[in-house]
C-alpha cells in the first residue's frame, strides 16, 4: 500500500448553488476576481472550481489550498474577507444552500489534481484515523486515482456565509479523492460507499472546471 503522510496544509471548501438566472455574473466573478483574489493571499498555494457531475442541491465546488490553519487567521486574510469587493458581496448574497468549512489536511497520498473528484463527508466520529489512513492507502493505488486526501473541519474558522443556515449545522470530516476522468470518479465513488456504508453522510462527484496556482499569477502592478 500507497504511504499515506500527515500534513499541516488547510483547505477552505464552499459548496453553494446559484439562481440561474444569475449564473453568468456568479461565474465571471469567480473567474476573473474572487480566485485571485484569494490565491495572493499570502499563504495560499492554489485554487480549483468544480461543477457538480450528477443532480445536486449544491452545483459549485470551490476548493482553496492553504500552507496551514493559521493562513486563516493571518491579516491578509481578514482584510480580504472582512472587506470583501461590491461583486463579491452581491454573489454572495446571491449564493443558495452553502457549506463553507476551513479544514485541515489531516492525511494525503499521491499527487496532482485531476478532471474529476470526488468529495465524500462523513458522519462525524464514524471512522478514526487509522481506518481513514487504510482506506485512503488502498484507494490512491486504484487506477486513475491520482491524490486521496481526509480533511477535518475547523469549527472556529469555518464562520458561515450569509447564505448557509446555521439550523441543524453539522461540520462533517470529508475524504477527497482527485482522478483522471468522470467515469473513474462515478465508479470509485460507488465503491468508496459500498466500504464506507453508513459512515457516509453525503458524497458526489464533480468535473474540474479549471485550477489556479499561485505561480501563475503575474506580479501586481504599481
Amino acid at each position: 500500500m500507497t504511504k499515506i503522510r500527515t500534513t499541516d496544509q488547510a483547505q477552505l471548501f464552499v459548496w453553494s448553488d446559484i439562481d440561474p438566472d444569475h449564473e453568468t455574473d456568479f461565474n465571471q466573478w469567480y473567474d476573473r476576481e474572487h480566485m485571485e483574489e484569494r490565491v495572493r493571499i499570502p499563504g495560499f498555494t492554489g485554487a480549483r472550481r468544480y461543477r457538480a457531475v450528477s443532480g445536486s442541491a449544491r452545483r459549485y465546488l470551490a476548493l482553496y489550498r492553504a500552507s496551514s490553519l493559521a493562513d486563516f487567521t493571518s491579516d491578509a486574510y481578514r482584510k480580504a474577507f472582512t472587506k470583501q469587493t461590491q461583486w463579491s458581496v452581491t454573489n454572495f448574497g446571491r449564493m443558495s444552500n452553502t457549506r463553507r468549512r476551513v479544514m485541515h489536511v489531516a492525511q494525503e497520498g499521491g499527487f496532482g489534481w485531476g478532471g474529476a473528484l470526488v468529495l465524500i463527508e462523513l458522519v462525524p466520529d464514524s471512522m478514526d484515523a487509522d481506518a481513514i489512513a487504510g482506506l485512503l492507502s488502498e484507494t490512491v493505488t486504484n487506477d486513475g486515482v491520482l491524490r486521496v486526501h481526509s480533511m477535518i473541519p475547523d469549527e472556529a474558522l469555518s464562520t458561515p456565509l450569509p447564505s448557509e443556515s446555521t439550523q441543524g449545522r453539522v461540520l462533517a470530516p470529508c475524504i477527497a479523492v482527485d482522478l483522471a476522468s468522470e467515469p473513474i470518479a462515478e465508479a470509485t465513488l460507488r465503491d468508496l460507499k459500498e466500504k464506507l456504508g453508513s459512515a457516509v453522510r453525503e458524497a458526489e462527484t464533480f468535473r474540474l472546471m479549471w485550477a489556479l496556482d499561485e505561480n501563475d499569477l503575474p506580479p501586481l502592478e504599481g
